[in-house]
């Protein structure tokens, strides 16, 4: 097994037990994923192709989707507000 498939797995453990967490304590660890997780998979797209490239950003969007839409409407200029 090659360690970008190896690092992936621990990725996809580490999320699932900050899942796990109550909401304030998500915080600090779920943007820490959320920062490595691009490059884990353009590590991943490196090393096996665009294939399988693509169904780790279609899995990444569907994990952190409110993080992604939070920040999305931020951008355009609007207050979201933050769950409790």
């Amino acid at each position: 097994m090659t360690y970008s498939i190896f690092l992936g797995c621990l990725w996809v453990l580490a999320s699932t037990i900050v899942a796990l967490l109550p909401m304030r304590h998500q915080y600090i660890p779920g943007v820490s994923l959320l920062i490595a997780a691009p490059l884990l998979i353009v590590w991943i797209g490196y090393d096996h192709g665009w294939f399988w490239s693509f169904l780790c950003v279609a899995a990444f969007i569907s994990m952190f989707r409110n993080p992604l839409l939070y920040f999305y409407r931020r951008a355009r200029g609007d207050q979201p507000e933050i769950p409790k």
